[in-house]
């Protein structure tokens, strides 16, 4: 359209009134605004949205330029143009408009399209006179955006913050922050509206789901990080701080102390807010000092449970951290036997003990290792014996139950050295247990090699009890006797078919070498050489050298095993 025609129709504009704009009128007005803004006449738009005669021209029918300003951010005058669209235009076209740009956001400029958009939505929504509905929508849509968005596993990552996660989260804060205050504000006043009491829900909505993701799965550690080098221990550091400015008491979000107070909160975000406190001690200052560490362990444990069951290695990390936080509150030796009956507690070692197992990480393993002892030490003398019971019956693994066997070991020489008497690791309680833990599984048909380590620390601890009884000549003498007797000779049995059948597998692997060396040898300058060096590398996964290593090492564990046991028979047969 030429321009003296178009400034015809903007002066036929001027003295329509706003409710009869037409829809050519609409479709005209859009299609000059988007010419000017593709052939660069920016600032001839803006001083025509500007002047004074055109604003309700402007209020009308500006509105659907936003998309292409939005996508031409960078444009001369665009942000000028925006800025002054945003304060006169329809409201509620403009947050329709604004969050629908939100959720078409294109997955390549995630958080460039964030950080242009929500500064807008922030202002229209702060000229609306009721605004909750708005406000939860435009959350809603930033944080499935952010949701999106890869989490950063290092510092170094966290810095460079390649897909903008750290950008968006810091946006997200700058956000919500005038929300935040408003209803801080509204607490302190008496007066507050219904409407006003609506944003609050859409704040603790917006904390729990941050807590949840991006924090959950973030690298935080108060020894690394610090408010001005992470910006994602500041956003975790301000999502706790709203929590308090909202009046959302942390206790009744993770001790459930308020009616339903708990129940409404997703456990993962409850999880990371255990975490963040009683780890990090983000938001300690503001947390009661009135509940018991054992009270604040039997809590934690569900939360710990729900982090070690999953196979991320940040919500294991997390778990552990949290387990040896919680513990280490408790002073030595105090947990009862009645909390193993918990789900929580009985849920918990388990996990660890497959994470020590299973998990293919290292330093994981050797972490739960840690944990797991630790949480042994803080049991006292009755749940000791009845854990260590319960984990020899269900752990079905030789390395767990040498630790169970060894932490029994220490048990009683703790026992021994303090004088008590007549606890749970004295008398016929403790025999009872050696009688249900001193045995070979399977029987004679037991793998030794498999069970190696719960094998050698079962001898270990009948030789170091049977030379700390040998001079008290008393039942538990006796039993002891018993349960030894019962056990080498069983184990000698298995020794003798296991050292048969190895050393017959040994001489089998060395006599084949020397067969294939002799081959070897005769065919010596034969082409068909090659062809037989194949077929001797298929003969088995495992090299023939490394195979002789492996079965004299089998033959020199069970000479060991059998060492052990002829001094444990010694023993019996000259207690002097």
């Amino acid at each position: 359209m030429a321009a003296n025609q178009f400034e015809d129709v903007v002066q036929r504009w001027r003295i329509t009134e706003e409710n009869d704009f037409r829809k050519e009128d609409h479709d005209l007005f859009l299609n000059a605004g988007l010419t000017s803004i593709a052939q660069g006449n920016s600032a001839q738009l803006l001083d025509f949205i500007k002047q004074e005669a055109n604003q309700h021209i402007v209020r009308s029918m500006a509105c659907r330029l936003l998309p292409a300003l939005v996508k031409n951010h960078s444009c001369a005058h665009g942000q000028a143009i925006l800025d002054h669209l945003i304060l006169v235009c329809n409201v509620k076209e403009l947050l329709d408009i604004l969050l629908q740009q939100m959720d078409d956001i294109d997955p390549d400029a995630t958080a460039d399209s964030i950080t242009i958009l929500m500064p807008l939505i922030q202002t229209v929504l702060l000229r609306m006179e009721s605004r909750a509905f708005g406000f939860a929508s435009a959350m809603d849509s930033l944080q499935n955006q952010i949701s999106k968005l890869p989490v950063p596993y290092s510092q170094k990552q966290e810095q460079e913050d390649e897909y903008g996660l750290c950008r968006c989260c810091n946006a997200a804060l700058t956000f919500v922050q005038p929300f935040v205050q408003e209803v801080k504000n509204q607490h302190l006043n008496s007066a507050a509206t219904n409407q006003d009491t609506n944003l609050r829900p859409t704040l603790l909505k917006f904390c729990m789901a941050s807590l949840r993701e991006p924090l959950l799965q973030a690298q935080l550690d108060r020894e690394l990080n610090t408010m001005e080098k992470s910006p994602l221990w500041k956003f975790a550091t301000e999502i706790m701080a709203i929590l308090a400015m909202i009046q959302e008491p942390l206790p009744n979000i993770l001790f459930g102390i308020a009616v339903k107070s708990a129940a409404c909160h997703p456990i993962e975000s409850r999880a990371c807010i255990a975490y963040l406190l009683f780890v990090q001690l983000i938001a300690m200052e503001v947390f009661p000092a009135v509940f018991s560490p054992v009270f604040i362990l039997k809590c934690n444990m569900e939360y710990i449970n729900l982090l070690l069951s999953r196979k991320d290695e940040s919500w294991i990390l997390k778990g552990l951290d949290l387990k040896v936080k919680s513990l280490e509150r408790v002073t030595d030796s105090s947990l009862p036997a009645e909390l193993l009956e918990l789900k929580s507690f009985h849920e918990v070692p388990q996990n660890l003990v497959k994470i020590m197992t299973d998990c293919p990480i290292h330093h994981l393993k050797g972490k739960s290792l840690v944990v797991f002892q630790l949480f042994i030490e803080k049991l006292n003398s009755e749940a000791k014996h009845k854990f260590f019971r319960r984990i020899m019956k269900t752990s079905h693994h030789a390395g767990v139950e040498s630790i169970i066997i060894k932490n029994i070991k220490n048990q009683v020489e703790l026992l021994r050295k303090s004088g008590n008497q007549g606890g749970w690791f004295e008398g016929t309680r403790f025999v009872s247990l050696l009688r249900d833990i001193i045995i070979l599984p399977q029987g004679h048909e037991t793998d030794l090699l498999h069970g190696m380590d719960r094998i050698m620390e079962s001898l270990n601890i009948l030789r170091y009890l049977l030379l700390l009884e040998r001079e008290r000549c008393t039942r538990m003498w006796t039993d002891l006797c018993d349960i030894a007797n019962s056990y080498t000779q069983l184990l000698r049995v298995c020794l003798k078919m296991s050292k048969s059948y190895y050393r017959t597998e040994l001489q089998n692997l060395r006599e084949d070498k020397k067969i294939r060396a002799k081959e070897f040898k005769e065919a010596s300058g034969n082409r068909n050489v090659q062809r037989m060096i194949v077929n001797a590398e298929m003969l088995g996964s495992m090299p023939r050298d490394t195979q002789d290593k492996v079965l004299q090492c089998a033959l020199v564990t069970y000479d060991l095993m059998e060492s052990l046991v002829v001094r444990i028979e010694e023993n019996i047969k000259n207690p002097e």
